[in-house]
């Protein structure tokens, strides 16, 4: 029988609905019974593309053994990490404070107070390497609360009031200056690994917001350093097997430093985020790589994610069926998926499986030209493909063809699980990307995309404007309120959409996002929080100015607020930026890894913005030839406004900026005040490139 996870909107908890565990979703009522019964909280936190969620979930929830002793000693419950990144943040804190590590799935033993007092991730369903099993775990939790009741409240307590005193006072310092950004870059050059690219050693992750930095830092500084580690690094990441070759898009990190053998689930965010990255390096190179995998990535996002409503899904799993030609599975525990389903089983090829869909001779020109070995380069002789340096010349045509073979025979294999709940703020990050990538490389298809997500973002995840809603599934809006980074990731879609289409509307509804971010999650000195001044009371106020896998809220708002202060001319969304950046003073120099996209904002505040206001009417080749030429200046963070002269309602900027003799003309300004206007695309652009 299902339990009372079957009305849930998320995929993951619905994965979880049928499970022996008398699973609750996280709720006030959960507690309620949890004190009634004077039971602990079991609090088991994940998400649906996880690996080792489904690997924990099929070793230990779906044993009617393990899950008769859970429902017997205590209240479980099951949260999406997505849908509430929140309740996520606070209890990962206290899990990385006492363990000194994290990830999921994370599991975290609470009072009915929701204080907790023990912690871990996975467990294995018997002792392994030193771990101890998770009935071992279950039974251990259940003793000492049932004999040690004063001990268990006491840890409970001291924990609460270790996190308690966490918050940060980091803004109103100040926004950082070209000192700061130096040494941000120094630290960045040290870290850098030089021989693959990236930064850091395994696993690795895609660099997003550190080479948004390194770009703007470039545009702004003409330092070369800055510039060849962005390009290198993408360029290794594009020929590396975290790049799916055939299909396009990227896997969410690589397990090595070479890049080569990924953590095989994609991400919406991280394609998002990387889209936009490789359509910026090539308005800054010209890029031919650069410009392929923006493309791809872009068309990727569209053909695979893209909802039956016009929004984005959120992942897909790394998990999938075992195919023909596999192999043996793994064994359970092992890493790589339990029965049938192995992750990395619908990307990999073996030699034997690239002749059986091309035949001898062109399976050795694929094997050369991927990388696939007899050895293979992953599991069962499987290799990732990937792009080696030196590969010798390439026959494009003949390669175009084996590739589609490939990617039409892949097709047929089972497919890895889809998590279809659509995002707020992922989707916001894919509404940027979308519109300036078809805006750069005259795909209008792709900035159609992006108006029909941000069309559904209207309609049913800000709904009568009064909050934004984090999720929905299916048309149906989920009932978890948007933390911050929904709030600031839209906005700065909505600007993007707004800069590209000329429609002003994407302007003012990005300006109603700011003003609820300015009315109900700041606190003192330009500090932000992540969930709203009347959201649900946790047992800490989450506040996190890092970048994780996708832009913080604080850092992500500091630079909506920036873009919507050029557009407009206010000098409350301005102050509120410049105040948001203190935390980026502080922690650059120091953690600049961390906090790339908050250094990105930085470049665009020291460089004005630039604001570019384009007059002419929106159906006139030579405006539109000056609205393109803008939209590809390099200048850090500029905002481009676009329309006739009495658009000045929907565009502030373009207010008292006339046609120039008659003719469509471009004005470059800081600050309200603008250069002489120009109506010679080439003149323009040198006005945005210094």
């Amino acid at each position: 029988m299902a339990n009372r996870l079957a009305h849930e909107t998320s995929p993951y908890l619905l994965q979880h609905a049928d499970n022996p565990v008398d699973w609750w979703p996280w709720s006030d009522e959960a507690f309620e019974e949890a004190r009634r019964r004077g039971v602990p909280v079991l609090l088991s936190v994940g998400y649906s593309s996880c690996h080792w969620c489904h690997v924990m979930a099929h070793e230990s929830f779906e044993d009617a053994t393990t899950a008769e002793y859970v429902n017997e000693h205590f209240v479980p419950v099951k949260v999406d990490r997505e849908e509430r990144p929140d309740v996520d943040a606070v209890y990962m804190e206290a899990v990385q404070a006492a363990t000194g590590h994290g990830g999921w799935p994370m599991t975290v033993f609470l009072t009915p107070g929701a204080e907790p007092f023990y912690f871990g991730t996975y467990f294995p369903p018997e002792p392994r390497h030193g771990m101890p099993s998770f009935p071992q775990v279950l039974q251990g939790v259940a003793v000492a609360w049932a004999d040690r009741r004063e001990e268990v409240d006491e840890v409970a307590g001291n924990i609460v009031r270790e996190l308690a005193g966490r918050s940060l006072a980091l803004g109103g310092d100040g926004a950082p200056g070209e000192q700061e950004l130096a040494q941000a870059l120094l630290g960045l050059t040290r870290d850098y690994d030089d021989r693959h690219g990236g930064f850091g050693g395994a696993p690795k992750f895609p660099p997003s917001m550190v080479i948004e930095f390194l770009l703007r830092h470039y545009a702004r500084t003409g330092a070369e350093g800055a510039l060849q580690m962005a390009a290198d690094t993408c360029e290794a990441m594009a020929r590396g097997g975290i790049y799916d070759q055939l299909g396009g898009g990227f896997a969410r990190y690589s397990v090595d430093r070479e890049w080569v053998v990924p953590h095989f689930e994609k991400m919406l965010y991280d394609n998002a985020l990387l889209c936009r990255v490789y359509a910026h390096l090539w308005r800054v190179t010209g890029s031919d790589l650069a410009r392929r995998v923006a493309l791809e990535t872009a068309d990727f996002m569209v053909r695979e994610l893209r909802t039956a409503e016009g929004g984005f899904a959120s992942a897909l799993d790394a998990d999938s069926a075992v195919g023909d030609g596999w192999g043996h599975p793994r064994a359970e525990g092992s890493g790589g998926g339990t029965g049938r389903h192995v992750e990395g089983a619908f990307y990999v090829w073996t030699p034997e499986q690239l002749r059986e869909v091309l035949g001898d001779e062109d399976a050795a020109f694929a094997a050369r030209h991927y990388g696939v070995t007899e050895e293979g380069t992953f599991e069962h002789g499987a290799s990732v493909l990937q792009l080696p340096q030196g590969a010798g010349v390439v026959d494009a045509e003949r390669l175009e063809g084996i590739r589609a073979r490939l990617l039409a025979a892949r097709e047929e294999r089972p497919r890895p699980g889809r998590d279809d709940k659509i995002v707020a703020a992922w989707n916001g990050l894919a509404i940027a990307a979308l519109a300036e990538t078809g805006a750069y490389f005259d795909r209008p298809d792709l900035v159609e995309r992006a108006t029909e997500a941000a069309d559904l973002l209207v309609r049913l995840h800000l709904g009568t404007g009064a909050r934004l809603g984090r999720t929905s599934r299916d048309g149906r809006e989920g009932a978890n309120a948007g933390v911050l980074e929904d709030y600031a990731d839209v906005a700065e879609g909505f600007l993007a959409l707004a800069s590209v289409t000329g429609e002003g509307v994407w302007l003012e509804f990005s300006g109603l996002l700011l003003d609820i971010v300015l009315d109900r999650f700041t606190g003192e000195g330009g500090a932000l929080y992540d969930t709203a001044h009347d959201a649900e009371r946790l047992i800490r106020r989450p506040q996190d100015p890092t970048d994780n896998a996708t832009p913080s809220g604080w850092t992500a708002a500091a630079g909506a607020l920036l873009s919507y202060a050029a557009h407009t001319g206010s000098e409350a969304h301005r102050a509120a930026a410049e105040g948001a950046l203190g935390v980026v003073k502080a922690l650059g120099p120091r953690a600049p890894r961390f906090i790339g996209w908050g250094l990105a904002v930085a470049e665009a505040l020291l460089d004005g913005p630039r604001e570019v206001a384009v007059v002419g009417r929106t159906d006139d080749d030579a405006a539109r030839t000056l609205h393109r030429t803008a939209l590809l200046g390099t200048a850090p963070g500029a905002v481009v406004a676009f329309g006739a002269p009495d658009a000045g309602e929907e565009f502030p900027l373009l207010r008292e900026r006339p046609l120039v003799d008659g003719r469509p003309a471009a004005y470059v300004c800081r600050h309200f005040t603008c250069e002489a206007p120009t109506t010679n695309q080439e003149d323009l652009a040198a006005a945005l490139a210094n």
